[in-house]
C-alpha cells in the first residue's frame, strides 16, 4: 500500500460519524484503516467507495475495549502501510438508556469499557508507534455534549464521556514533548441512522432547541476533525471543540 501519504486511524468507521469522518479524510488526500466491530466483508463496501476516491483503504476487525484486538489491529496496520498513522480519531462508543438506579452492571462495564477503555488503548499504541516512528501526529477523541451537561439516563455514556475529556487532557500533556496533538471534538445533536430512532421527528425537535436552528449532521463533525488533524492546528492541543450549533451553551431560562 502507499505509505507516502498521510495515514489515519478512524475507530468505529462502519456507520455514522464515523464513516463520515473516514470519508472526508480521504476525500482530504489520506488514507484510512478502518477499526470496527464488523468484520472485513462487512467493511468491504466502504474500502470500495475510498478507493473510489484515490486513496488506500484497508480494514479490520478490532473491538476497541479488548487490548489483544488493538494490539493486533496496529501490529497489523504497520505491515500494511509500513509506518505509524499520522492521525488517530477514537471514534467508537455505545450507550444505553437506562435511570441511575436501574442500570444493570454489566451495561455500565461495557459502556466504559468500549468508550473509554477503548479510547485509552487506542491511544496507548498509536502514540507508541509515532514515537518509535518520531513521527509528528495527532490524536482526536469524540465527545458529546454530556461532556458539558449531564445527560440523564445516560449516566454510564455521560461518565464515560467526562473520563475521556480528562483523558484528552493528560494525553496532551504527556504527549506535546513528542510532537504528538491530542484533543476532543463534542458532538450535539447529530442526525445519522441511531438518533432518528430516539425521536419520531429527531431533526425537527433538535431544531427548535439549537441556536443555529438545524439538527446537526455526520459532516459538521468530520469537518472538526479535518482542522485537528490538520497543521493549521499545531498549537492547539488539550481542548474540546464543541459541534452543537450552540445547543449546549444555550442557557435553560424558565421563560
Amino acid at each position: 500500500m502507499n505509505g507516502s501519504s498521510k495515514l489515519a486511524v478512524v475507530t468505529g468507521s462502519g456507520s455514522g460519524i464515523g464513516r463520515a469522518i473516514a470519508f472526508a479524510l480521504a476525500e482530504d488526500g489520506w488514507n484510512v484503516a478502518l477499526s470496527d466491530l464488523q468484520g472485513r466483508e462487512a467493511m468491504g463496501a466502504l474500502e470500495q467507495e475510498i478507493a473510489a476516491r484515490g486513496r488506500c483503504a484497508w480494514s479490520a476487525r478490532c473491538d476497541v475495549g479488548l487490548r489483544e484486538d488493538v494490539e493486533h489491529f496496529f501490529a497489523q496496520l504497520f505491515v500494511q502501510f509500513g509506518r505509524a498513522p499520522d492521525l488517530l480519531v477514537n471514534n467508537a462508543g455505545v450507550q444505553t438508556w437506562s435511570p441511575l438506579l436501574e442500570l444493570d452492571e454489566v451495561q455500565w462495564d461495557r459502556v466504559i469499557r468500549t468508550n473509554l477503555k477503548g479510547c485509552f488503548l487506542n491511544i496507548q499504541q498509536a502514540a507508541r508507534l509515532m514515537i518509535r516512528e518520531r513521527q509528528r501526529g495527532a490524536i482526536v477523541n469524540i465527545g458529546s455534549g454530556c461532556n458539558k451537561v449531564p445527560f440523564a439516563n445516560l449516566v454510564d455514556y455521560t461518565a464515560s464521556k467526562g473520563g475521556i475529556e480528562q483523558l484528552t487532557k493528560v494525553a496532551a500533556v504527556e504527549l506535546g514533548p513528542h510532537g504528538i496533538t491530542v484533543n476532543c471534538v463534542a458532538p450535539g445533536a447529530i442526525e445519522v441512522e441511531r438518533t432518528r430512532r430516539e425521536l419520531p421527528d429527531y431533526a425537527a425537535s433538535w431544531a427548535r432547541v439549537t441556536p443555529v436552528r438545524r439538527v446537526g449532521r455526520p459532516e459538521d463533525v468530520a469537518h472538526a476533525v479535518l482542522f485537528l488533524a490538520s497543521e493549521k492546528s499545531d498549537f492547539i492541543t488539550g481542548q474540546t471543540l464543541f459541534v452543537d450549533g450552540g445547543a449546549f451553551t444555550k442557557a435553560n431560562w424558565p421563560s
